[in-house]
């Protein structure tokens, strides 16, 4: 049998991590997460990381392993995450990867352009301007140093222009003539697997889900983090709304509010994103007999063709 990654995905809140856990006991893997926060130690409770009894009932790698000053980028998790695959496919044919952050399975499925390392001064200047002056500053420097790469950008997604801007002060090239965007193989088959509720279900899950975290310690985690607000692993739905809050520019009630609308928000983005891709078929979460049988039938085509 041909060795395969099944990546379980979907939006935020709609049920990924209960599911994951059956999967990988069913399938004897560990689990690879592809959340690009909750690979942060010190924000647990605000991305809904996997519990200590989750995590004992199932290995997982790359949740709580770095620190939110450090710097990791989707080119690391796709190095990273490849290592892992292959360790792993040293004794199964499959390996489970769940999770809902877009670039990093992008990365692991296709695989990002080899860019040169960024110096960190440059790149904590450029967060620290877009801080205090706004993006629309730094988005009209983009468009003098890379042209052709303003006019194709959402003018709204500053990690993007901060990220370009980046690599044009960094290597005197535009980021454009640098991104190759060619999709790389891989020696493995890819499978997606991909969760979804109606939406006023998975909007009530999420506003549900952000009581829940209020209830478990949020705004005290938040408290600690907020020293440390400026550091872009922080600009993070559930701590961008409290630091507002910590401010005094809103309210309690007004931050939490914005919490739930925020991640509604961003769960559909998700949806949107994921919609774009043919090759993921969709069920319900309730579907878990489907869905293995579904895996099954795919393993088994894949080992017919060998």
């Amino acid at each position: 049998m041909q060795k395969t990654l099944i990546i379980l995905l979907g939006p935020t809140g709609v049920g990924k991590t209960e599911l994951s856990l059956s999967l990988a006991e069913r399938f004897n893997s560990e689990i690879i997460s592809c959340d690009s926060r909750q690979i942060y130690r010190e924000m647990k409770i605000g991305t809904a990381a996997p519990s200590e009894d989750q995590m004992k009932r199932v290995k997982h790698h790359f949740i709580g392993c770095i620190d939110i000053s450090s710097y990791y980028s989707c080119g690391r998790f796709e190095n990273d995450a490849l290592a892992v695959c292959n360790e792993l496919f040293l004794h199964s044919d499959v390996a489970l990867m769940t999770g809902g952050s877009m670039l990093y399975i992008d990365a692991i499925c296709k695989g990002i352009d080899d860019l040169p390392e960024v110096d960190q001064q440059l790149r904590d200047q450029l967060w620290k301007r877009y801080a205090e002056e706004g993006i629309e500053q730094l988005s009209q420097e983009l468009k003098v140093l890379d042209p052709d790469y303003y006019d194709k950008i959402d003018k709204k997604n500053y990690k993007r222009i901060i990220h370009a801007l980046e690599i044009c002060l960094s290597t005197g090239q535009t980021y454009t003539a640098l991104r190759k965007e060619t999709a790389k193989a891989r020696p493995f088959n890819i499978l997606k697997i991909g969760l979804t509720r109606p939406r006023e279900e998975l909007y009530d899950r999420i506003n549900q889900r952000v009581d829940q975290m209020m209830k478990d310690g949020l705004l005290d985690e938040a408290k600690r983090l907020y020293p440390q607000r400026e550091l872009n692993a922080l600009n993070t739905v559930g701590y961008k709304e409290l630091f507002n809050y910590f401010d005094g520019n809103w309210t309690l009630d007004y931050a939490i509010s914005m919490i739930k609308q925020d991640s509604r928000r961003y769960a559909k983005k998700q949806m949107t994103w994921f919609r774009r891709d043919p090759a993921i078929m969709w069920f319900y979460p309730s579907q878990k007999d489907e869905i293995e049988d579904y895996i099954d039938s795919q393993l088994g085509q894949t080992a017919n063709t060998l």
